[in-house]
């Protein structure tokens, strides 16, 4: 070879290359083109009955009541090719889903981490998975691999010119958290006989035995839109974290008719024939689905719940600005996790178990459980397929099975991307990935087992893993958490506070000190990011304001320097019955750790004690030996936000309640505070009466604060609080009562069924009398009565 006049053809080259205008290269820019192709197979079975898994034992069912379906994309924008397939099922192994990709690769060249395929979590679908009390369906587990792959495949064949946008719209009335934190006077027991069950799914409407959500879901609703050059809608795909919502017989769920309400909503001429409507999963571990367990029950069906998201959807979509071309960007690495196996004792009890039961089916928990540890034993180890998406200013991941709401919200926050969404059950099925402080509260999505089986940090581990991924097909660095300023914020600010814990934390166990000063640490016990006091001043940003909820837990800080005068201000919402325990429950503290005598200053709400005289009010307390306690005025109404604002000077303590000029209490004791003493929140030093229920905004200053400053702190934040009660009990003569009695249609309507039952009032008071049987359980008393016969005409 020549290389001298190789040499100079290079140059050549060069000089005209380096000479093209800017105009000339722009064109070149637009001459890229964006091509998509999308494609529906259905992956309805054809051979029943069939074995179903979305439930704790096995079921098996003989229809489908609707089509179940493997809906794909592939993008390309000259320079990426990429597939993303959703498909109806309740969740799929990373070993099938591989096969799947090998499929596809060797027919259309895509490479396998070029493609993510995730389950839509229809509890109504065939078996591909063994897990709990559920075996597997093979012959539809020989079935589904090659249709998915179909899907894709046909999607690639079908690709066109088009363009793509995307949109998000807030969605708070469709999902909630069905994970609810018990009252500590009503822990259940695990599979394993250890009553250490502090939070677990579904409590029931408005259920007297818990006190409120485990954490918060994520409500954004986010969409991709497809659009022929021609301006006809070719697919739409959207993401949102319901989790499901219930149905009979084989179907695909709400993710299964999304897509034909959501073409309903379209104009005729605007739909292209062969439009595909797809809903993935967010992450939507700990929600569901059209339940808010907070109110009563509402009727509603899942052809209405899914019109109504399609309609949300479509509100969201009339604002997409599309793009003719957009860069492409996917990346994928393997994580290895440990799973939390059992030690010696829990795997020799299994084992016996297992062995007793010989051929029988698994029905019972004690069983299933025993047989889940079996599992984990022989598998100690597992490796998830973690991924991240670039469609132009879009970030997308992919993490298998069931995270946390407050998972995604934390990629969202730091993603290095504007928008980002994120699709769960994504690349295989290791089971539910709760945060670590959510492992302490135990409960099913926390039980050792396949469903749930990995390491406690498994959840903070794959959080860092995508964000690395997204930085890297973003070419950006993440994202910092950044707290929204508010009016309320500023105005504490200005007041110089020693220390000041605003209790936004999502992650790790630190309380950040906005002075920089002092962070705290959260104690195991204590579940984050849950809403705080709403309010025009003090609930600003997109998630608005948060709080942490304490649940057995404390908050602890040193303050180091603090004497007396001292002032501390706080927000406190209490979800404990008032008639419960002596001391309803202590929300702020100053003393030594572990101190039997509760040396010290002590807030919290009155219970029984004192004969039931404090009951509901504000009470402050310095310790057994001063034994010293004053008790407030006003009745503090149950799970309801209140401003609440100490100030000691010398032996003079304060009490300033909502802003108000009066004080709440106004008394004298002794200041028994040791010169070492911390700073406690949620509970008191001694972790006597830990308070159970949301405290936020905690501010502690060096000095007393004036009436003045503390009414203008209440009028910043924009709060409107509730008025106290003047009604009466029988625990305390001013007392309100928990709740008010239900007439029979009211008590009806707390009740909920699955779809497809319904529950009828035979009879109440005064038609019902003479019990003909009663027993009791833990839930409390259970009567079975025997009614006059009705005739039906």
């Amino acid at each position: 070879m020549n290389h001298s006049k190789s040499l100079a053809k290079y140059i050549f080259c060069f000089l005209i290359f380096s000479n093209l205008s800017p105009q000339i290269l722009a064109a070149e820019k637009i001459t890229k083109s964006f091509q998509a192709g999308v494609f529906a197979v259905d992956i309805t079975p054809t051979q029943f009955p069939v074995i179903t898994n979305g439930y704790f034992t096995e079921r098996t069912e003989e229809r489908a009541i609707d089509r179940l379906m493997s809906r794909a994309w592939v993008l390309d924008n000259g320079e990426t090719r990429l597939a993303i397939a959703v498909v109806d099922n309740l969740l799929i192994k990373r070993e099938m889903l591989d096969e799947v990709k090998r499929m596809v690769t060797g027919a259309t060249g895509i490479p396998g981490n070029r493609i993510l395929i995730s389950a839509t979590h229809t509890h109504t679908a065939p078996s591909v998975v063994a897990c709990l009390g559920s075996g597997v369906d093979r012959n539809y587990m020989q079935f589904l691999p090659a249709q998915i792959a179909k899907s894709i495949v046909l999607a690639e064949k079908n690709i066109v010119p088009a363009k793509i946008g995307w949109a998000v719209v807030q969605d708070h009335e469709h999902n909630h958290c069905r994970r609810w934190i018990f009252r500590s006077d009503h822990l259940q027991k695990d599979p394993f006989g250890v009553k250490n069950v502090r939070a677990h799914m579904h409590p029931g409407h408005l259920s007297p035995r818990h006190i409120g959500p485990s954490g918060p879901t994520d409500p954004d609703l986010s969409l991709i839109a497809l659009q022929s050059t021609d301006g006809r809608v070719l697919s739409v795909l959207g993401n949102y974290a319901m989790h499901y919502f219930g149905s009979t017989a084989i179907s695909a769920d709400v993710c299964g008719r999304f897509g034909d309400k959501f073409a309903a909503l379209l104009k005729a001429p605007e739909v292209h024939p062969d439009f595909v409507g797809i809903l993935s999963q967010g992450t939507s571990g700990d929600s569901h689905g059209g339940r808010d367990y907070s109110k009563p029950s509402k009727k509603i069906s899942l052809d209405q719940y899914s019109e109504e998201l399609a309609k949300t959807a479509f509100s969201g979509f009339q604002t997409i600005q599309y793009h003719d071309w957009v860069p492409l960007a996917m990346a994928e690495q393997t994580l290895k996790l440990r799973r939390r196996t059992p030690d010696e004792d829990r795997l020799k009890w299994a084992r016996a178990r297992i062995k007793a039961l010989g051929d029988k089916k698994l029905k019972s928990q004690a069983d299933i459980y025993a047989h889940e540890q079996i599992c984990l034993h022989d598998e100690p180890e597992v490796e998830l397929k973690l991924q991240a998406i670039r469609i132009g200013g879009l970030g997308v991941t992919a993490l298998p099975n069931e995270v946390y709401g407050i998972t995604g919200l934390k990629l969202k926050a730091q993603s290095p991307f504007e928008t980002t969404f994120n699709i769960e059950l994504a690349n295989g099925a290791v089971g539910y990935i709760p945060p670590p402080e959510q492992h302490h509260f135990g409960g099913y999505t926390t039980w050792p087992a396949r469903t749930a089986g990995l390491e406690v940090q498994a959840e903070p581990r794959i959080v860092e893993t995508l964000l690395a991924l997204l930085e890297k097909v973003s070419g950006k660095p993440r994202h910092k958490i950044a707290l929204p300023e508010s009016p309320y914020t500023k105005a504490i600010m200005e007041s110089t506070p020693t220390a000041y814990w605003k209790f936004e934390e999502m992650a790790d166990f630190n309380a950040i000190d906005q002075q920089q000063n002092q962070n705290g640490t959260f104690e195991p016990g204590v579940a984050r990011y849950l809403p705080g006091p709403q309010g025009a001043g003090i609930s600003t940003g997109l998630r608005g304001n948060r709080a942490a909820h304490f649940a057995g837990g404390r908050m602890k800080s040193q303050v180091p320097g603090l004497g007396e005068p001292y002032s501390v201000e706080c927000w406190i919402w209490n979800g404990f019955p008032y008639d419960a325990r002596p001391v309803t429950g202590y929300f702020f503290s100053r003393g030594i750790n572990g101190d039997a005598t509760a040396a010290g200053d002590h807030l919290g709400i009155g219970g029984t004690g004192q004969e039931g005289k404090a009951a509901g009010k504000l009470i402050f307390f310095n310790g057994n030996q001063a034994n010293q306690l004053l008790v407030g005025k006003t009745n503090l109404k149950m799970s309801s936000w209140n401003h609440v604002v100490l100030v000691r000077e010398g032996r003079q303590i304060t009490v300033y309640l909502n802003g108000r000029a009066t004080p709440e209490i106004s008394g004298e004791a002794k200041f028994t505070c040791p010169a070492d003493a911390e700073i406690f929140v949620g509970g008191r030093n001694d972790q006597f009466a830990l308070f159970e229920g949301k405290v936020d905004e905690v501010a502690i200053y060096d000095r007393a604060l004036s009436s003045t400053e503390i009414a203008d702190h209440f009028q910043q934040s924009g709060v409107q609080t509730l008025a106290a009660s003047s009604k009466k009990n029988a625990v305390n003569d001013d007392l309100q009562p928990e709740s008010k009695p239900l007439s029979p249609a009211e008590s009806l309507a707390t009740i909920h069924v699955p779809e497809g039952y319904e529950i009828e009032l035979v009879a109440s008071e005064p038609l019902v009398k003479d019990p003909v049987a009663l027993a009791w359980d833990a839930q409390g008393p259970h009567v079975q009565w025997s009614p006059r016969r009705r005739n039906r005409q």
